[in-house]
């Protein structure tokens, strides 16, 4: 009897779990966990003829020690994978080219790592870009970033690493890329069935902190989560106080996105389509069914007077102006002072 009723109540609590979260059937648990890698399984696979590992720092730090056997792409991912706007290319053959050039095909495992919380948006960005390709199931993010794999008790390399040429090919998966467009029918009421995230701080969100000609937010967002509040955090030992780290954890992504659905489309967005990749490789981890990065994001549809925005605030030019003739002031008073 008490077998019974212990299967009972177990089947109740797995209902009850799966209709008030529905992200993971597991709590605690990636419903994707290949799309992450660790240390030891990059230190296994590096060599491999079908693996390639991207530094997404900046060329001087990977110039001053790296994985061995990690690549760079010549900058920082999330410039070399975007235009000067900080938007994907729009014409796929430049990824084509840069890829291939670098010996990435359409048969390869690429891993891509970063070295700090400065840096973890780089290598999402890399994620996400190589999934809008088409590269699936064979995309990854190394968690942890650099310091994972030192503290794996791994050296760094200041060898640069050059791969052979390959052939790669995109086959564009359309709808991991949100666009304007599509988002302004979720703000004017038109689309009434897409989860829209936005991955900026809470002051962003508000207007307070503007970035563009205007502050605020874009109507009918479903919630905003902060991408820096998706991370691990840990106690900063000389200080006591508590830091970001580059370290991805199932149950704070669980918790941070309770509220949503898995089940239908969901599109994130911050200031320029960068932090909100963070975003959408927690969407892929968690099991999202058809997630999406809106790459143009606040800097654009906050510049852009046609578009609606919910709790707007606009740009303080007087008070800047009269910010920027103290401060030269100041500077003319210093030079001035200095020259004596």
């Amino acid at each position: 009897m008490k077998s019974v009723f212990w299967r009972v109540c177990s089947i109740g609590a797995l209902g009850l779990f799966i209709g008030g979260w529905a992200v993971t059937a597991t709590a605690g648990e990636w419903a994707n966990p290949d799309l992450l890698v660790n240390p030891e399984s990059v230190k296994d696979n590096i060599n491999k003829a079908d693996w390639v590992v991207v530094d997404c720092r900046d060329l001087k730090d990977y110039a001053k020690g790296h994985i061995p056997g990690a690549i760079s792409l010549g900058n920082r991912c999330k410039k070399a994978l975007r235009d000067a706007t900080s938007r994907a290319f729009r014409d796929i053959s430049k990824y084509e080219k840069l890829l291939g050039k670098v010996g990435i095909s359409n048969d390869t495992h690429v891993v891509f790592y970063h070295g700090d919380i400065k840096t973890l948006t780089d290598a999402t960005v890399g994620f996400w870009i190589m999934e809008y390709l088409g590269h699936d199931n064979k995309v990854h993010v190394l968690n942890g970033g650099l310091d994972a794999w030192r503290k794996a008790g791994n050296r760094l390399d200041s060898t640069p690493v050059i791969k052979s040429p390959a052939e790669f090919k995109a086959n564009v998966v359309a709808s991991r890329y949100a666009s304007t467009d599509e988002i302004l029918d979720i703000a004017t009421g038109k689309v009434t069935t897409t989860q829209l995230v936005d991955s900026r701080t809470a002051g962003e969100f508000a207007g307070k902190d503007m970035r563009a000609l205007r502050g605020g937010h874009v109507p009918n967002v479903t919630m905003n989560v902060s991408h820096i509040t998706t991370v691990v955090k840990k106690e900063d030992k000389a200080t006591g106080k508590m830091v970001t780290t580059g370290y991805l954890e199932p149950d704070i992504a669980i918790e941070a996105f309770s509220k949503l659905d898995k089940n239908v489309r969901t599109i994130a967005y911050c200031q320029t389509g960068t932090r909100s990749t963070l975003a959408y490789l927690h969407f892929r981890l968690l099991g999202f069914k058809d997630p999406a990065n809106w790459d143009e994001s606040w800097r654009v549809w906050g510049s852009q007077l046609a578009y609606p925005v919910e709790n707007e605030q606009w740009y303080n030019f007087g008070k800047v102006n009269k910010q920027i003739k103290a401060l030269e002031k100041k500077v003319k008073a210093l030079e001035k002072s200095a020259a004596k």
